[in-house]
């Protein structure tokens, strides 16, 4: 259409504005979940229409090994151990929101996309938790960092998470090869799993960690949401886990 256009505001000579014509806004609405492949700017209402909680108030509809994970009356879960609670159902596109909370030296994650949960590494993605204030993780590797899509993209912000002992918003979505990662009302990872063909090196030339052993973009976008338990010897936190499929 705009070509055709083009050459009929040439034959009768009259002057071309086709730049002013208004194309569809790539800005999704504050709060909103990404319409059109655009980037969330905020974190969403997750009272709306589409929302349930992530787990069963008793994690009666969790995967996990007895004894390793539970939540209090207050509705906080936590870990005994480093084993991963998982999603009885696996997840494509969807808005995932929660609260997380980390003590010293916590090194923790959501983990997505994962395809086999007994190996979940490196059949998932991991969006990163840690206490970036602690001196083992301030020192680690950008992408290994809070907010890192763990080992291959560094957040585009930092300091962004707060100190151990108080609460912290994570928004997460997926949408195909897409990932948008939103940590206290802060857009900080946008994340194209096409964009990682390689199991050496990442699109920045940085080293994947050897463990890591399957291109990105390899993997399948169907699968198991799972939270890491209490890895690294420090436990993490988390409450009001909803998720909204797309």
């Amino acid at each position: 259409m705009r070509k055709l256009i083009y050459l009929i505001a040439l034959s009768l000579g009259l002057p071309l504005c086709l730049s002013a014509q208004t194309a569809p806004s790539s800005t999704a609405p504050s709060g909103g979940a990404p319409s059109g492949g655009a980037a969330p700017k905020g974190h969403p209402n997750p009272s709306g229409p589409g929302w349930k909680p992530l787990f069963a108030s008793d994690l009666s509809d969790a995967h996990f090994p007895a004894g390793v994970w539970s939540m209090d009356d207050g509705g906080i879960i936590t870990a005994t151990a480093d084993k991963t609670l998982w999603t009885a159902i696996p997840y494509e596109d969807f808005v995932l929101d929660l609260f997380f909370k980390t003590a010293e030296g916590t090194n923790s994650g959501v983990v997505i996309h994962a395809s086999d949960t007994t190996n979940w590494i490196p059949n998932s993605v991991e969006i990163q938790i840690a206490d970036d204030y602690a001196k083992q993780w301030a020192e680690s590797p950008k992408n290994w960092q809070c907010g890192a899509f763990f080992g291959h993209q560094a957040p585009t912000k930092h300091g962004i998470v707060k100190k151990p002992d108080e609460w912290n918003r994570y928004t997460i979505t997926s949408l195909g090869k897409m990932i948008y990662v939103v940590l206290n009302n802060q857009l900080i990872n946008t994340i194209n799993l096409e964009q990682f063909t390689s199991a050496k090196t990442n699109p920045d030339g940085s080293k994947v960690p050897e463990w890591l052993s399957k291109p990105p973009a390899s993997l399948p976008i169907k699968g198991y949401i799972g939270l890491q338990g209490k890895h690294a010897g420090a436990p993490i936190y988390f409450r009001n886990l909803k998720i909204k499929a797309l």
